[in-house]
């Protein structure tokens, strides 16, 4: 779901910098030591992840497993999306340096929020109903991306409407793909690694 370079306007690209500037400060303020390895593997698995990408217009589909990053590391989520951005940008050329920010802001935005909203509930319980819950925030988070990229295009021009509208239901098979990896990831970890989601049971009320 990259928006590749000069595909924005200059007030989106703005905007969505400082925004991501903003969330980057406040997941580096809440990444401890002891969740820096889980943040390193939920990079590495965002950045493999969305390396098999079609691309579609002045966006692409891809997997982005936002929501299991969000899920398991709150506001963490922003630098370590962040830096999967970037080694593809600079190393793969996918998106790009001018977009970086906007980027960031789509896709970890509706994984921290995917957290704010459903945390508590994929770390109590069993682990079934905890896999069925995270099924529902990877689904929501990446249906919270690509409502956000077709927004970034919407308010871009009118000329890419017809683009943003295209790419919102081009993602529809993804966002499901999406929710059944999410939810047996997190099937799989309350059973083995249990202790990952005392980020979720932190979640602010």
């Amino acid at each position: 779901m990259h928006i590749v370079d000069g595909a924005l306007s200059n007030p989106v690209v703005i905007a969505g910098a400082v925004a991501a500037a903003g969330g980057i400060a406040m997941g580096l303020r809440s990444l401890d030591l002891e969740r820096i390895p889980t943040a390193g593997v939920l990079s590495a698995s965002f950045f493999v992840a969305s390396l098999i990408h079609v691309p579609l217009g002045p966006s692409s589909v891809h997997l982005i497993l936002n929501g299991l990053a969000g899920l398991l590391l709150g506001w963490a989520a922003f630098p370590a999306l962040f830096v999967g951005l970037l080694l593809q940008a600079v190393f793969f050329g996918f998106g790009g340096l001018t977009v970086l920010g906007i980027n960031t802001l789509n896709i970890a935005l509706p994984a921290v929020l995917a957290w704010m909203l459903l945390g508590r509930l994929i770390g109590g319980g069993s682990p079934v109903s905890g896999a069925v819950w995270a099924a529902i925030g990877g689904a929501l988070a990446t249906a919270g991306t690509t409502a956000l990229v077709a927004l970034s295009l919407a308010l871009s021009g009118d000329e890419f409407l017809t683009a943003a509208k295209f790419v919102f239901f081009a993602h529809l098979p993804v966002i499901v793909i999406e929710a059944l990896l999410t939810g047996f990831a997190v099937l799989l970890a309350r059973k083995v690694k249990p202790e990952l989601f005392a980020t979720a049971r932190g979640v602010p009320a």
